[in-house]
């Protein structure tokens, strides 16, 4: 799995229910956090799910059709105690994502990646199409920083704090 490495900017809005500041902020590891947020939003909304102890900061993983590969909690889906790692969807970095980085670096193509995206397969047509213009390596680049800015973003309104497991200029 690709690990995001820069952190500039915010793309969107969210909507995810913060914690209360009564709750003292959790440590975890931005590479952890990060490849749960990878495992969430590999699939479908739902399909996988990842949650953060409030306790002690450790990662739960379950899914629909993958086997857990630690026990978890019985409650993990129904205590405050945990908070669930969000999925791509839900910090607005898919498609508008998509569509801002082809009106900013292909404005000239920003009527064929918005069709793409009104069918299935769309950014396979999409990266495709960037591979064509010599522009996929941007998108990646693009991508993840927009990404991580989100992921970051999301970790302070959650009460989250992120270890520097990556250089510390990253996460800022």
């Amino acid at each position: 799995a690709r690990l995001i490495s820069r952190i500039p900017f915010i793309t969107g809005s969210l909507d995810l229910k913060p914690m209360t500041s009564a709750i003292p902020a959790v440590s975890v590891k931005y590479t952890e956090l990060l490849e749960a947020f990878e495992f969430v939003s590999v699939g479908a909304p739902s399909e996988h799910r990842a949650y953060v102890s409030v306790d002690t900061g450790k990662i739960y993983r379950v899914s629909s059709t993958i086997d857990p590969e630690d026990e978890v909690p019985d409650d993990l889906e129904t205590s405050d105690r945990y908070i669930a790692v969000p999925h791509r969807i839900d910090l607005d970095v898919g498609r508008n994502l998509a569509l801002s980085f082809a009106a900013q670096e292909l404005p000239d193509d920003y009527d064929t990646v918005a069709d793409f995206f009104r069918h299935k397969g769309a950014y396979g047509r999409f990266k495709h199409l960037l591979e064509s213009r010599g522009a996929l390596k941007k998108w990646y680049t693009f991508e993840e920083d927009a990404t991580g800015k989100a992921l970051l973003k999301w970790c302070q309104e959650s009460g989250i704090q992120l270890s520097h497991d990556q250089p510390a200029a990253n996460l800022s």
